[in-house]
């Protein structure tokens, strides 16, 4: 298969790697693959075979190894092809680099000596699972991986907890259990929750159900895989009157009694007319 080669600037190039089925590469990353002057990898026996599988030739070019133990004087590497002038890819083991991978201070150092850094973007878990859980999109908060140690997981989910969006972790199987108990706890047992497994793999598997119903089916197995774990934002209080017509007696200072009430009634999750109404009250009391 042949691949258009194309003419890159000097500078650094992130490319997004299939998170499961090779097939899902961009055509641009493939065309920035088998462009650049230097490639750089997480894990250079993948991106060799990701080549292979797609056809492009490394040839002669270097490609180095770049990860979370390679650290400083593996960095210093790339920063010096890019000062000589080269274009740089690099890419994770799979998904896009920097989430949940290597990259940052690569990224940061770049940008900041002046080098071109940019993106040839593709495959995301964090998006996958989005598209696939059937819970709100419209606002999420990407977690990564919660600690280790129960202690220190639990404060990790009471610090997300009431996040006005549906959260996203990453977890790996011989903790998923423990992760879905302490979730169930700390969130609360009846919270909507999705485990998304091995995604665009054979074996792709989506579980829907509470958090306490999750935990208790994951309890005594073995999950194997890459491992995306969602959860439903926290539930809406019921705001009392008081609170509502508080809200809005510190609105109406800056704001029309329309504008006050809907601002209001969105902040609560209230119903508009019943606040327009209270409104319309403290207005004429005013």
């Amino acid at each position: 298969m042949n691949h258009l080669e194309i003419r890159l600037q000097p500078g650094l190039y992130f490319v997004a790697t299939p998170i499961g089925s090779a097939r899902d590469i961009t055509l641009r990353a493939l065309d920035v693959l088998a462009s650049a002057d230097v490639l750089a990898a997480e894990d250079t026996r993948s991106l060799r075979r990701l080549l292979e599988i797609h056809g492009v030739p490394l040839g002669d070019r270097p490609l180095l190894s770049y990860h979370d133990h390679s650290g400083a004087k593996a960095r210093a590497k790339l920063l010096d092809h890019l000062a000589a002038g080269k274009s740089v890819a690099y890419a994770s083991e799979a998904g896009t680099p920097l989430i949940a991978d290597p990259g940052y201070h690569l990224s940061r150092d770049a940008a900041e000596a002046g080098y071109l850094v940019t993106s040839a973007p593709g495959p995301s878990a964090i998006i996958t699972a989005l598209t696939l859980a059937g819970l709100p999109t419209d606002a999420f908060f990407f977690a990564g991986f919660l600690p280790n140690a129960k202690g220190a997981r639990r404060t990790g989910l009471e610090a997300v907890r009431e996040v006005p969006g549906t959260l996203v972790f990453y977890e790996s199987p011989h903790r998923i259990g423990e992760m879905l108990k302490d979730a169930a706890r700390v969130l609360g047992p009846d919270r909507e929750a999705v485990i998304c497994r091995e995604l665009t793999k054979k074996f792709e598997e989506v579980r829907r159900g509470t958090l306490s119903a999750l935990a208790e089916e994951v309890a005594g197995t073995r999950l194997k895989g890459e491992i995306v774990v969602l959860v439903d934002r926290a539930p809406a209080q019921e705001a009392s009157e008081g609170d509502i017509e508080a809200a809005l007696q510190d609105a109406m200072q800056t704001m029309s009694v329309r504008d006050a009430a809907e601002s209001v009634a969105k902040a609560f999750g209230a119903h508009k007319r019943s606040v327009y109404q209270s409104a319309l009250k403290l207005s004429g009391k005013r």
